[in-house]
């Protein structure tokens, strides 16, 4: 089989790229090596930045989003019980829409079935050949069977343990990776969430993060120890100690249920360079992995989504190879941003283990300095709305 590009990697990002593709009718094949349920049964974030919203439009897949997304024209930062909105509409004349990852997902998906474009689940032992010569192709295995598909492109939308990344030899690639000494467990609870904005907490005990859904569906985060797990943590401690870290005006009205969901996060900061190997392109976590503190991971992805596409078109419609070229660097001067933002983010409003009482009053200082300044202000909203293409 041929086509013009295959995509690795059937989730958001990879499915976005499709899409777009199919609106200038260039070919693509999606491989993804879980079922279609498998994938929508993954709990991500859902914050989209005013760009990402934008994409889902061009695809013709905005219809949904529109009518059911939460447009959010702010967000609400808090320390103890002081608590202090950050406009994004009046700082930067944009918002941001709560709308879920899985629903961005399901969209895309429903998108392509009824175009009728072709996905291959279950692909496994996915491996790429020739990436840095003329024949490049891709092997796949469904059902014991193994097939090969050649391609002009390759893009590589697999996430951090794909074959994509680890295909560009350690020769030509640099990693940059920073750990952060702790992690964020999540619960999704069918309740309706304590505030229209979102909530983003710095205490004494640590980061807290009310978010939502929907009106009836929240999520909610508290900072924990690497070496916690799970099991260590009932629905009734989890909501007591959410509840010690949020502004008391907030806990008194937190409405608490039973877990539908829960899990842990580590958080990391990851890039590599560079994002083009020949004819492989890395997109969303197959190249960077962000800290969710300033909800970068989805909206990144499709930042990647956004510089491929527009090379893409321009060298089958237009025959020139300019933006392709320019891919990698483009799409990571917009990333390190994104790396930037994120870790200031976290650094601003999590307890380290290490901090010294220095580092504790200079944090406090850079929340009293935010709380105070426009300017301050502004810097976070532009960045957290999104940052032009």
């Amino acid at each position: 089989m041929r086509t013009q590009v295959v995509i690795i990697g059937g989730g958001p990002s990879g499915l976005l790229l499709g899409q777009l593709l199919h609106t200038q009718g260039i070919e693509a094949v999606v491989l993804e090596r879980k079922t279609r349920d498998y994938v929508l049964g993954r709990i991500r974030a859902g914050i989209l930045e005013r760009g990402t919203v934008s994409l889902m439009h061009k695809a013709g897949v905005g219809a949904r989003l529109e009518a059911e997304g939460f447009v959010h024209d702010g967000t609400i930062l808090s320390y103890g019980d002081d608590d202090f909105t950050i406009n994004f509409k009046e700082h930067t004349g944009t918002s941001v829409v709560v709308y879920g990852q899985t629903e961005v997902t399901r969209d895309l998906y429903d998108a392509r079935e009824a175009a009728g474009l072709p996905t291959v689940f279950n692909a496994q032992e996915v491996q790429i050949h020739g990436a840095d010569s003329d024949s490049a192709h891709v092997t796949y295995e469904v059902d014991g069977q193994t097939h090969r598909m050649d391609c002009d492109f390759i893009a590589g939308c697999d996430g951090f343990h794909g074959i994509s990344r680890q295909t560009i030899p350690l020769t030509v690639r640099k990693e940059y990776e920073k750990v952060y000494p702790f992690g964020w467990l999540g619960i999704l609870s069918e309740t309706p969430p304590v505030n229209d904005e979102l909530i983003y907490a710095a205490s004494e005990r640590g980061f807290a993060l009310c978010s939502m859904r929907n009106k009836n569906l929240s999520r909610y985060y508290i900072q924990c120890a690497l070496t916690d797990t799970v099991e260590d943590w009932s629905d009734a401690a989890f909501w007591e100690e959410l509840k010690r870290r949020i502004p008391k005006a907030h806990a008194d009205k937190l409405v608490t249920g039973p877990s539908i969901e829960k899990s842990i996060a580590p958080l990391r900061s990851f890039v590599t360079e560079p994002m083009r190997w020949g004819r492989l392109f890395l997109c969303g976590d197959a190249a960077h992995i962000v800290p969710p503190t300033g909800a970068k991971g989805l909206n990144t992805a499709a930042s990647d989504i956004h510089y491929l596409f527009e090379g893409l078109k321009a060298h089958y419609l237009e025959g020139d190879s300019a933006a392709l070229d320019a891919y990698s660097e483009k799409a990571l001067a917009r990333v390190w941003k994104a790396e930037r933002f994120s870790w200031w983010m976290t650094s601003l409003l999590h307890r380290f283990p290490d901090m010294s009482p220095a580092d504790l009053r200079l944090q406090q200082a850079d929340l009293d300095y935010l709380f105070a300044s426009e300017a301050a202000q502004t810097s976070l909203a532009e960045n957290y709305v999104g940052l032009p293409y």
